[in-house]
């Protein structure tokens, strides 16, 4: 019981969080300095935005980084509030100045925002406190924060990468599961693939994070993350054969018209699915795994295989879930390979200086728009004669995120979170409580409030609003006269975020698509050039199939996102979803081949050149019209000397569908690209002029 409480994710981030907020409060309390230990707890904030909880094997050289530009960022706006500067000018000033971390890496542009927040909280401690007490604050309080950290995943030690672990276990049981209930609705990929292909969107991107992570850690060279980085290279083969499609639904149909196969696969389905997620659990829990075999779900499948020879679906059911349940009985993988190369390479300072000066920056767009923001939110202050427009400031930052329907879903729950949160405290504010009372309510709020903020940041947003009105309550003891112009402000911010989502330097997911196609395609030739070379190594098939998955992914995010942004035209999508649905198809047969290569089911070297050279003619052909504004013509596929009937091996079925699946996508290109939005970045007629918006 102890473990599924300490080890639960949700359980285990509240706990960190709300300690590491609530023991310089009780410290303060306990030396009568109530004050300064409040004030000791804003600094986890900007610790938490600035990604300073996240390990790392440079985890106290990124604590120094941070609160250095924290302490910089206090001390620059107090200077330059005395010279005096208008406050517009330094808010917009010091976005760019920082805004060079986001050119540096993804990870260190979450400083910025974060130093903002610094500068933000200053103002608001500016003739309250001398002007020594807030930057000394940052560097302590991050040094507070990284100790604590580091002392609490010392504890309880490869948490975060369990955590990851255990929720991707579940995904691929709820993948697997819900791929074969689905098994003879296949007829109509309108209405079954798309579920199928978001649950897979979420398998690629924690595998993604685990990826990051493992690199992040260095977690192939340590001894106590060896039974991790196994369980992971495991979750990686079984992605492989549950992301596998045969992709013949005549044949489905028959097979279950003859005989009782649909029940088995299902069967077999579920059988997978539950191991994986006790899985799951003993990876999160820390519990060794129990014995496992499935042998009389894969007898009943096998049976059925045999008595229809001449269906493939049978075949291939056996062949992937006796795969599957090898490596859920030894739970070792099928081969050896070495985690990927990390893609996401630091730029050194001066190199990541120079690109960021050039207007075609995306980590430039994002700090003016910040910057921008936040001046036009002080000047509101100014206008209002709110000498110091602080929560207006806070409330920009906290909602803004890198896209549109992001910022929209983080506007509707900070507005609706801070309006019920400012009526209970409204409402609680007329009883007369001792200060320990008040407290230790506030730390059972605050604990409750980062239990659900992962989920539900709504729920977690009323939270927070009471916890901050009593603070102010117990700093300056008129909580009330805060409620109605915290409201206002928040209402302000929120609109100032959402129109500046909009309006300045957007980034649009629906001009993205035609770029995310490109690299996709890309990505896919890549791929076959390795399934299709005599001399590649099994280690160079599952990262170039892993890159296809991955990009493939982005594609459909980014189509995910635009089919929910205003303004653009819904056929054109429409047809683009189609075109991500047969991208889809190449993936999984390109999965299915990569099984096969390793298990050296490969062609003759004739052969392969042959098919090789028809599908690069296919893809490149793909790649121009998606590339050029032009008049469309037939995908040029005659006269090549593959042909379907020579199709006699599997290898070389999985080869004619990916050739099918690239004709019909250069036929939805040629029709959709009539249908595009005609405004902004669109204009442009070639892929090559165009870059990618920020």
């Amino acid at each position: 019981m102890w473990r599924r409480l300490i080890y639960h994710p949700e359980v285990n981030y509240a706990l960190r969080q709300t300690i590491v907020l609530c023991l310089p409060v009780a410290v303060g309390l306990l030396f009568g300095s109530l004050q300064q230990g409040l004030l000791f707890s804003l600094v986890p904030a900007c610790c938490n935005i600035a990604g300073l909880d996240t390990l790392h094997k440079r985890f106290f050289k990124r604590l120094l980084i941070g609160g250095t530009l924290f302490a910089l960022s206090s001390i620059l706006i107090q200077w330059l509030l005395q010279v005096p500067v208008p406050l517009p000018m330094i808010l917009l000033g010091l976005a760019l100045l920082f805004g060079v971390t986001g050119e540096i890496s993804p990870l260190h542009g979450r400083l910025l925002p974060a130093s903002l927040i610094a500068a933000i909280f200053t103002l608001g401690l500016t003739d309250h406190v001398p002007a020594w007490v807030p930057p000394l604050l940052y560097l302590a309080g991050t040094a507070w924060y990284g100790l604590f950290n580091a002392l609490w995943f010392r504890l309880w030690k490869e948490q975060p990468m369990r955590e990851s672990l255990s929720l991707l276990y579940r995904e691929l049981a709820d993948y697997i599961e819900a791929k074969y209930s689905m098994l003879t609705q296949h007829t109509d990929p309108e209405s079954a693939l798309p579920p199928l292909f978001a649950r897979q969107q979420k398998v690629i991107d924690l595998i993604a994070q685990v990826y990051q992570q493992s690199h992040m850690l260095s977690a192939n060279h340590q001894d106590q993350y060896k039974r991790l980085v196994r369980s992971f290279q495991v979750a990686l083969d079984l992605q492989e054969h549950i992301a596998v499609s045969l992709h013949q639904p005549d044949e489905v149909q028959k097979l279950v018209q003859e005989s009782h196969a649909e029940a088995v696969i299902r069967y077999n389905a579920r059988v997978i699915a539950a191991r994986l997620r006790v899985l799951a659990d003993d990876i999160l829990y820390h519990r060794a795994p129990s014995r496992f075999t499935m042998a009389p779900a894969l007898s009943a499948l096998g049976k059925i295989a045999h008595r229809n020879p001449d269906n493939p679906v049978g075949h291939f059911c056996y062949y992937h879930f006796s795969r599957i349940a090898r490596l859920l009985r030894t739970q070792r993988p099928l081969y050896r390979r070495d985690i990927m190369e990390d893609n996401q390479q630091r730029l050194p300072l001066w190199p990541a200086l120079k690109s960021y000066c050039s207007f075609k920056s995306m980590a430039l767009r994002n700090a003016g728009r910040l910057g921008i923001m936040l001046a036009i939110g002080s000047s509101l202050g100014l206008v209002f004669h709110l000498p110091k427009p602080y929560w207006i400031l806070m409330t920009v930052m906290f909602v803004s995120q890198n896209g549109y329907n992001a910022t929209r879903v983080r506007i509707q729950h900070r507005a609706l979170g801070t309006l019920a949160g400012l009526v209970i405290a409204a409402a609680t504010l007329r009883l007369q409580v001792a200060d320990g009372v008040i407290l230790l309510c506030m730390l059972v709020v605050t604990l409750a409030a980062y239990l659900v903020l992962r989920k539900n940041y709504g729920l977690a947003m009323t939270g927070m609003t009471v916890t901050a009105v009593y603070t102010l309550q117990l700093l300056s003891l008129n909580g009330a006269h805060f409620l109605v112009p915290r409201l206002v402000d928040t209402l302000i911010g929120c609109m100032l975020a959402f129109g500046g989502t909009l309006w300045l330097w957007p980034q649009w997911q629906s001009g993205l698509l035609r770029k995310n196609a490109h690299q996709a395609l890309e990505q896919d030739q890549n791929a076959l050039r390795r399934l299709l070379s005599p001399d590649t190594t099994a280690a160079q098939l599952a990262y170039a199939r892993m890159l296809a998955n991955q990009a493939h992914n982005a594609l459909f995010t980014a189509l995910s996102q635009a089919m929910q942004e205003p303004g653009f035209n819904s056929r054109y999508l429409s047809d683009m979803r189609l075109w991500v649905t047969h991208s889809q198809f190449i993936i999984e047969h390109i999965n299915a081949m990569t099984i096969l290569a390793r298990d050296h089911y490969m062609l003759t070297a004739i052969r392969a050149a042959e098919y090789l050279m028809s599908c690069e003619v296919a893809l490149q052909s793909c790649q121009q019209r998606l590339e050029y504004d032009g008049p469309s013509g037939e995908m040029p596929l005659a006269g090549l000397s593959v042909s379907a009937e020579g199709a006699a091996t599997p290898m070389e079925r999985h080869l004619q569908r990916i050739l099918f699946h690239l004709g019909v996508m250069h036929t939805i290109s040629s029709v959709a690209w009539r249908q595009r939005p005609h405004h902004g970045l669109w204009l442009s007629r070639r892929l090559g002029e165009r870059k990618t918006p920020g």
